[in-house]
């Protein structure tokens, strides 16, 4: 069947390689610099409407990638010195800077660990069953944080008192009841929204060493019977290797109306992290005798990380210029053009597969992933048609429930997944496969890695295919004393080969 949905061609952008410079993806470690930056590493973002209450938009950030539940006894956290903000386009001029949402938090030590000296940061003397007050008593190391609304030069801190971010899990004598320590995390903004901001379980799901072993998936050639890819709830082939891993969630769900007037926009969306500039200035800080080389932060928020459509830098845009492409406003998009319009990856496949998908003149992966389907389809960022790589959503198209969505979203006939924003459940790599692959131009195999959903995922709140149906919509994470990553030959799992 010939695909047309103007919705599907972003589609084909997050699956271009660079097939020189293959790194981890989803975002995870994508480029040089920010791979030894943790903090502020942003991992995937996503944007769509809740299906809870559909007057609502929900857009949530993921950093600090593929953590390890047990690597105590410093656990995971934000940076106090990492701005992380959400960026709209809500006119759809391709300049993201109508409104954005920054997210600020501050670390103290405090209880029974500062009393005490512990080397540890959190303890169960007494368990930890609070973020404050009685049963918080354990929790050495606790995060408060902001959020506040910017439009020109207008700034609205939207909390309506203080803020907890909800800690790393480390194990059920610590936390006898995590559920519901993290339900403590989600707060009410003054706009009528909510924000949760803390550990969860790493949702994204891939095939990651066989898909970085030069596309040595688990089956030659990787394609998915029609029985196997109408299966959103088992894994026919591939293994998640991101099992077991958790991540760090700024999750907000905000009316529609505050965004804009129109329930029937198409709006756009990316995250970014930011650093304050650091300025070499004269003066003793530390009193050492290098008084002329004391760092001091000054200056204007640098950004080090950005990202909309998921697996951009890591699989379309090449390794000399990831960091670079990192701190480059979407706007200036035009400037790495010829990542988009000559398919890494189509080469990848070519010459792994034996096959002869298209690789050059990509002129529909710029269209869809850099313009706005109202734009001219013409001519590649002409003047007067700036691109911008966002993650787009179109407001008027109703969200669906959990029991109906499928992970192949508008590939499999439901409209409300990627590209049209991104739920935390769609399966980016297959349908980035198949659409690199030439599913805009006409029928193309059922590519995929092999891994339909992510398994594995524990708490309650749960699908039969690991949809997490409530707010913050990512699952509960994995604990430090009994994580299990579901591997290669073991039970559930696919054979090793």
């Amino acid at each position: 069947m010939r695909l047309t949905h103007r919705w599907i061609a972003p589609l084909i952008a997050a699956a271009t390689l660079s097939f020189a410079g293959l790194t981890q993806a989803a975002s995870h470690r994508e480029a040089p610099l920010i791979a030894n930056d943790p903090a502020a590493d942003i991992t995937d973002v996503y944007l769509f409407r809740s299906w809870t209450n559909p007057a609502n938009v929900v857009l949530i950030m993921n950093v600090i990638p593929t953590q390890e539940p047990g690597s105590g006894p410093n656990y995971f956290n934000f940076g106090d010195d990492v701005l992380y903000a959400f960026h709209f386009d809500v006119n759809g001029d391709n300049e993201a800077d109508d409104i954005n949402f920054e997210v600020r938090f501050k670390t103290e030590i405090r209880g029974v660990v500062n009393q005490l000296g512990l080397p540890l940061a959190y303890v169960a003397l007494p368990p930890i069953t609070a973020l404050d007050g009685a049963g918080s008593e354990g929790l050495g190391l606790r995060q408060t944080y902001t959020v506040t609304r910017v439009q020109g030069k207008s700034r609205t801190n939207l909390g309506g008192g203080t803020m907890f971010a909800v800690p790393s899990r480390v194990g059920p004598r610590t936390m006898p009841n995590y559920e519901a320590l993290a339900a403590q995390g989600i707060y009410t903004l003054s706009n009528g929204g909510g924000v949760f901001a803390g550990q969860r379980d790493e949702t994204f799901y891939f095939d990651l060493g066989a898909g970085f072993d030069t596309l040595n998936f688990r089956r030659t050639l990787p394609i998915l019977t029609a029985a196997e890819d109408a299966n959103d709830a088992v894994n026919p082939f591939g293994n998640d290797m991101l099992s077991g891993f958790n991540v760090s969630t700024i999750a907000i769900e905000l009316p529609i109306a505050s965004l804009t007037s129109n329930p029937n926009a198409v709006i756009g969306m990316y995250a970014s992290t930011s650093r304050q500039k650091v300025r070499v200035l004269r003066g003793d800080n530390d009193n050492d005798r290098d008084k002329d080389k004391d760092p001091v932060l000054s200056g204007p928020q640098v950004q080090v990380a950005r990202m909309a459509n998921p697996l951009v830098n890591e699989l379309i845009i090449g390794t000399p210029v990831k960091d670079l492409w990192n701190a480059t406003d979407p706007e200036q998009e035009a400037r790495f053009l010829d990542f988009y319009l000559n398919s890494r990856l189509a080469t990848a496949m070519n010459i792994v597969f034996g096959t002869n998908f298209p690789t050059t003149n990509r002129m529909d992966l710029v269209n869809v992933l850099l313009k706005y389907p109202s734009q001219p389809q013409t001519g590649a960022c002409a003047a007067g048609s700036r691109c911008a790589e966002l993650l787009r959503l179109n407001l008027a198209v109703l969200p669906t429930q959990p029991a109906a969505q499928r992970r192949l979203s508008v590939l499999a006939g439901d409209p409300a997944g990627w590209p049209n924003g991104r739920r935390p459940n769609d399966d980016v790599i297959d349908i980035a496969l198949r659409v690199v692959a030439g599913a805009l131009l006409g029928p193309v195999p059922a590519l995929g890695d092999g891994v339909n959903f992510n398994i594995g995922a524990v708490g309650s709140n749960l699908t039969g295919n690991g949809i997490y149906t409530v707010f913050p919509y990512l699952p509960t994470p994995h604990d430090g004393r009994n994580r299990r990553h579901i591997d290669c030959g073991e039970p559930l799992a696919n054979p090793c080969n």
